[in-house]
């Protein structure tokens, strides 16, 4: 779970910091205000790790790269800062990446993991790296009680772009670096798109669902043979969402097609994909998301309200929080009243921009929402009558 996020020098994101964060995570903010440039965080930072830190960049910032990246008028490093614990009694572990730039080259100005020991004293560095050169423990510090015995060794990398992470994330002995490469690599966004999951696809193979959702019925497939007990879940779940729906199944055709189907209980035949109602369809690509029988550590959601009844948006807010609550963590950005309503206060955060960069603030720090939410009002109003100062929706 991460607990804390800093960064500085990412685009609109000159300078933030978000600390103690809950399970669930709902971020609000007029359009442009930085809420799809946080998410892209996790991308860049998982580009970075699978590849290198030059690809990175050129992802997000195409040819300019870092200097597209940086943000506008600012000197110096990009930096992300991540705590995270990789159990709930496990140390706290923070990870500190600063990106720089020497003759037109990116380079990894400072690269370091670090244990937090208790309450007092130092962190341990498990590695600290800048340039392409540093050291890294070999021994598990978990299973250390003094810093004088940890094993430390020089290491060269093949590039200054390269992470020391990447190569430590491949051990299983190393349980701190492989969960933070498991997050960075297995992290999910979401943002669905009806017009590409109707489509009837050739037959395929996918156990995950992909960002815009194109493979659903791959997915809905694989589900259906490899786990059932989980596909009825999803089913049984799905019947109560969408009153009416009885049933789903695929079918592959004779030119090699595959097709979602669904059984309305008033109708002997099943209906496709492409007649049933956009809400069913995004319902139950979201319970196929959250029912993974290998479920992401971290779900960045945009706009889940697209598409759906108003009515359902509270029962997928609490979708959202049992699946965290069970394990994984959830990033979800809205400009829905309804699911806003359907939030607690202590999981709410709202951008706005201050002097061309993002500000993120929190409805739990803010004393004039804390007292209306105490005498029974809720966050989507209050965010409609303008207390989420920065954030109007309109």
């Amino acid at each position: 779970m991460i607990e804390g996020i800093k960064i500085k020098n990412f685009k609109a994101l000159r300078h933030i910091e978000l600390k103690n964060l809950p399970k669930m995570c709902v971020f609000i903010g007029a359009n442009g205000t930085g809420k799809t440039t946080l998410f892209n965080v996790f991308g860049f930072l998982k580009d970075a790790l699978v590849d290198k830190v030059s690809v990175a960049l050129t992802k997000q910032g195409g040819s300019r790269g870092f200097q597209e990246v940086r943000s506008r008028g600012e000197s110096g490093s990009i930096e992300i800062e991540l705590k995270f614990r990789e159990r709930n009694e496990s140390p706290l572990v923070t990870y500190i990446l600063e990106i720089n730039e020497e003759e037109g080259k990116p380079i990894v100005e400072r690269e370091v993991l670090q244990y937090r020991r208790g309450s007092k004293g130092q962190p341990w560095k498990f590695l600290d790296f800048s340039r392409g050169k540093g050291v890294a423990v070999t021994n598990e510090p978990e299973n250390v009680d003094d810093q004088t015995k940890l094993d430390l060794e020089d290491n060269v990398l093949k590039a200054p772009d390269i992470l020391a992470l990447k190569g430590l994330a491949q051990f299983e002995k190393f349980p701190a670096p492989k969960s933070l490469g498991n997050l960075l690599e297995n992290w999910h966004i979401s943002d669905f798109h009806i017009n590409q999951a109707r489509a009837d696809r050739e037959i395929g193979y996918a156990e995950h669902l992909s960002r815009e959702g194109e493979n659903l019925a791959w997915v809905t497939e694989y589900i259906y043979k490899q786990h059932p007990d989980v596909f009825r879940k999803i089913i049984e779940r799905l019947k109560i969402r969408v009153p009416g729906i009885s049933a789903v199944e695929t079918k592959v055709t004779d030119d090699g097609r595959i097709l979602l189907r669904f059984k309305d209980g008033n109708f002997i035949d099943p209906f496709l994909a492409r007649h049933v109602s956009d809400g069913t369809i995004k319902m139950l690509a979201y319970l196929i998301l959250l029912y993974d029988p290998k479920p992401h550590p971290l779900l960045c959601i945009e706009e889940p309200e697209n598409q759906l009844y108003p009515r359902l948006l509270a029962e997928l807010a609490e979708e959202f929080r049992e699946y965290a609550r069970l394990g994984g963590q959830v990033f979800v950005s809205t400009h829905s009243f309804e699911f806003l309503n359907a939030c607690e206060i202590d999981e709410v955060f709202w951008l706005a921009k201050e002097k061309g960069f993002t500000v993120i603030k929190r409805a739990s720090e803010d004393e004039q929402i804390k007292r209306y939410m105490a005498d029974g009002d809720k966050l989507g109003y209050l965010w409609r009558e303008g207390f989420f100062t920065g954030a109007d929706p309109r």
